[in-house]
Parts: C-alpha cells; structure tokens; sequence
C-alpha cells in the first residue's frame, strides 16, 4: 500500500505486463493497433463472436479502428467497428465464442440487424465517415445476395457444429458419404420435376453448374486444413468430389456462392433468379436435414491422432 515504483520495481513492472495483457485480451492498447491488417480475429456481433478478417486499420481521434469482414458472410455485413469489438484468436476465445454460441443457439441478430449492446460510440460526423467508406469499399459490387441474407437458421447451426467438430476435436466425415453430393442434386431435380409436373431445363442446367462449381471449389477453399489429406487418399485420378463427399462440404459451398456470384458477368435479373433458384435448394437441404447430413464424425485426421500418442 503506498509504495512507490522505485521501491518496487519488480512489482510495478509485473503490475503493467499484467495490465498490458489484460488490455490484450479486451482488444486495447494503447501503444499501437492491437490488431494488423489481414489478421483474422474473433467480434463482436450482438451477443455473439464471429470470425472476422480485418481489412484496413485506421486512427480517428486518437482511436484505432478496424475495417472487418465476418467469414462466410456477404460483404453487405462489413463495418468498421473499434478495439472493444474485437478478440484475437486464441484457443481461450475460442472456447468463449462456442459458450456464446451455445447459450444463444439461434443468432437472430444477423438477421434482424445491426445490435447497440456492442457498438462503439460514435458522433454523427463519424457515422457519416463510416457510411461514405463503405460506400467506397463496396463500388461496383452493389448486388444483393438472398443466399447470404435468408441462410436457414439450422443450417448455420449445422456449419458451426461442422467447424467444431473438425477443427477443435479432430473428426473428419467418413468418406465416401451416402448420399453423395451428386445424389442429392439428382434428388432435388426429382424433387422439383415432381412438384413442377415436369422435368425443368433451367434447374437442371443450374444443378450441372452447381456440381462443377463444387468439384472445382472443394480443394480450393471447402476443406479445412485438417482434412487435406483425407482428401488426397479419397479423391485420385478422375474421380469427382461430387462422388465422395456429402451435404455437410455441399452447405460450405453454399456459404462461399455470394462472393463467387459477385464476380460473374450476368445481368441483374437474371442474377436475381438464379439466387431463388439457388435458395430453394438450399431450402431442400434443410427440409431433408435429418437424411442427408451425417449425426456423427467419426474418423479421426493425422494430426489429432498423432497428438495423442506424443
């Protein structure tokens, strides 16, 4: 009590490591950004934690703020939002978010709009700087996604248990899956020929798109790191991934269509309709949740096996 710095200079020190980490963990510091361009982090969305990469860093008024992007999300979504919003990526945060996510399974937030209960303070001027930079950032990519604004609640749930399967307990799909990707497409055109009264060329043409699209994305940006060498044993020669994998890498691609459609040359009606289509298979996946997607990952990757033997 009462002691000065220079009697205890070891205490005063740990005083400010301890402080500094705290401020760390919150998001803060005062001696620069706490977070780079590029780097991925966990924010604050409402009562939940998304993964987010940030994109530009700026100080305003002696405040550094962050530019992110939510992972999975359209970039309708993007903000600019401050160090209170943000965590880093840490195994400990991590946990924090699936606590989160457990208490508030059912994120209407997203949904129904921006939350206040995270927001930073901001003055009127800042709101209108905030709004002009992300007019700037989103020129020329102005298209809505319905995919990305009307993603069936259960199936969001669906993608977080996927991600915490593989990536924090080591499960993998067992491959081949049954149904394959490609029989599902072959059931939905069912599904739809029935409903219709007949066999329709256009979703027909557009599942054909759909399956080469997934073919041509799923070592690209649907596999998680830890499922690359499952995927080298599964997938050889000619054999397509729409053969072996199932509704779970299917859904992922699903998250991934927006910003893969923000970039095709397609005019904005037809773009429209294409969307609805897109939706309504989505919607079939969800209606035949129970059917297609696995309740159980049971293989184990390398990585978590070898873990366990150290």
């Amino acid at each position: 009590m009462g002691s000065s710095s220079n009697t205890n200079t070891s205490g005063g020190a740990s005083d400010k490591e301890e402080k500094k980490k705290e401020d760390k963990i919150k998001g803060k510091d005062s001696s620069g950004p706490s977070f780079k361009e590029n780097e991925r982090v966990l924010a604050y969305h409402g009562p939940l934690l998304y993964e987010a990469k940030v994109q530009r860093i700026e100080n305003h008024e002696d405040e550094w703020r962050y530019f992110v992007h939510y992972l999975g999300w359209n970039k309708n979504w993007d903000e600019w939002v401050a160090n209170d919003r943000l965590l880093e990526l840490t195994e400990e945060n991590v946990r924090k978010q699936q606590e989160l996510d457990k208490n508030q399974v059912v994120d209407k937030t997203m949904k129904s709009g921006r939350s206040t209960q995270h927001k930073p303070k901001v003055s009127n001027a800042d709101a209108k700087a905030d709004k002009d930079d992300t007019k700037s950032l989103m020129k020329g990519k102005k298209r809505k996604s319905q995919l990305g604004t009307e993603f069936p609640l259960p199936l969001k749930k669906q993608l977080v248990d996927d991600w915490e399967f593989v990536t924090q307990m080591g499960k993998l799909v067992k491959l081949p899956r049954s149904p394959t990707v490609d029989d599902i497409l072959k059931k939905y055109l069912e599904h739809r020929a029935k409903k219709d009264g007949k066999i329709n060329d256009s979703y027909a043409e557009i599942l054909k798109g759909l399956r080469c699209y997934f073919d041509k994305a799923l070592p690209a940006m649907l596999l998680y790191k830890k499922e690359r060498d499952q995927y080298a044993e599964e997938v050889k020669g000619d054999v397509s991934p729409s053969t072996v994998y199932g509704a779970e890498h299917l859904l992922r691609l699903f998250v991934k269509l927006p910003e893969l459609l923000a970039s095709v040359n397609m005019e904005e009606d037809a773009l429209n309709k294409l969307q609805l289509k897109l939706l309504d298979v989505l919607k079939f996946l969800q209606k035949n949740q129970i059917t297609f997607f696995t309740s159980a990952y049971d293989g184990s990757c390398k990585g978590a096996d070898e873990d366990k033997t150290k």
